[in-house]
């Protein structure tokens, strides 16, 4: 459930307000041999720019995808340490956790990290409180790929069009996180990442659209917030 909590003045950004033509393009859950590589490699193509919410324990099996990001010239934030939803996470071990994971992710990565996107997008006030304590700001989403459902590619296609505009904040993934990130969600569905990206692309730039990184839009307007509580 989405509610407005009294008296909060802040909240997650789940868009930006901008008259640059372009969108957020954000990717969860890697970085991943086989997803993050051919998603690079499209962006590359279409001179585009993204945030890559990675997971810690992704990061230390990968460290050299996530140089490749890096030398992208993309963005980095966090995900996570790893991809338990927070609200499910003991509050004495959350509070810890969440700045510890972002000082390794910037010692890691060898720059700020500002950005954190709760796995599954659930939080409570609880755990908002406790990420904005460790200097990180909830980041969330609007328009998505459906590139974690099983279905049809021309779905995905079609789902990633709805609602875009300038300063909306796109949802897709760069990998899928298993039971070794803690989470249980299955079989992750089979598909070229980078060549749903690639048309994703091609779609936006028919709508004079072009892709850029969370930071990139954030700098050519305003955050839009909404208090989002999912528990």
């Amino acid at each position: 459930m989405t509610r407005r909590a009294a008296g909060l003045v802040a909240g997650s950004v789940v868009a930006v307000r901008t008259t640059a033509p372009s969108v957020a393009l954000t990717f969860d859950d890697g970085p991943e041999p086989g997803g993050t590589d051919r998603v690079l490699a499209a962006l590359a193509d279409a001179g585009a720019t993204a945030t890559f919410f990675v997971l810690l324990t992704r990061v230390r099996r990968h460290r050299g995808l996530l140089d490749e990001v890096l030398a992208g010239g993309h963005e980095v934030a966090l995900h996570g340490a790893d991809h338990r939803a927070v609200p499910e996470v003991p509050p004495a071990e959350l509070a810890g956790a969440l700045q510890a994971a972002r000082e390794q992710l910037e010692d890691v990565a060898g720059r700020e990290v500002r950005w954190y996107r709760p796995p599954y997008g659930r939080q409570s006030l609880r755990t908002w409180r406790e990420v904005t304590a460790a200097g990180l700001t909830p980041v969330l989403w609007g328009p998505t790929t459906w590139d974690w459902k099983d279905v049809p590619q021309a779905e995905r296609l079609a789902k990633a069009q709805q609602g875009v505009a300038p300063g909306a904040i796109v949802l897709a993934h760069d990998g899928f996180a298993g039971a070794d990130d803690l989470a249980f969600d299955g079989p992750g569905p089979v598909l070229d990442r980078g060549e749903l990206i690639g048309r994703v692309l091609a779609g936006y730039a028919e709508r004079g659209l072009t892709a850029r990184s969370f930071g990139e839009v954030l700098a050519a307007g305003s955050a839009v917030r909404e208090a989002r509580f999912t528990g």
